[in-house]
């Protein structure tokens, strides 16, 4: 199964040193049946473009509890097969039962340099959203405007190297 794994700049550095990645509390967001039943519509893509998007704000929430954090949105995506489905918590919510080997890395998509004043506001106001807050919610509109550029895991060395 394709999973889209949360992450911030340091986890990328954490991945690149240990040749794994480690997802916060094991959660990672996939194209579930749950919330291929969320939706009226959309093809498989469309679906799984949703939850990387789910993914990307999740990123957004790393960010804020990690100090000093680098504020751009990461996500990693890997193919793996043991996987608890959570729709319990969100329709495309899953847990991994543990690391996820670099071989399993399908990608690793990361905001610009651009988005980072964006995605900063976001990460200060992601709660006030979460509760309603119009200025927030346009806020955390703002940095998921930007698109995440797509890297191959091979390129992850050369990445790190160029920040």
């Amino acid at each position: 199964m394709r999973v889209y794994l949360p992450a911030t700049i340091a986890m990328l550095r954490e991945l690149e040193a240990n040749g794994e990645f480690r997802a916060r509390s094991g959660t990672a967001f996939a194209l579930t049946p749950a919330l291929r039943e969320a939706y009226v519509s959309g093809s498989d893509e469309e679906l799984e473009y949703a939850a990387l998007l789910d993914a990307a704000r999740a990123s957004i929430r790393l960010i804020a509890a990690e100090e000093k954090a680098e504020p751009r949105r990461v996500v990693v995506s890997a193919d793996v097969d043991n996987v608890t489905l959570r729709s319990d918590l969100d329709a495309p919510v899953v847990r991994l039962d543990g690391p996820v080997p670099l071989s399993q890395i399908a990608a690793i998509h990361v905001d610009a340099p651009e988005a980072a004043e964006s995605v900063a506001a976001a990460a200060d106001v992601i709660d006030a959203a979460d509760l309603g807050d119009e200025d927030a919610e346009f806020a955390l509109g703002d940095a998921e405007d930007h698109e995440l550029a797509w890297y191959a895991p091979q390129e992850l060395p050369f990445f790190l190297e160029l920040l």
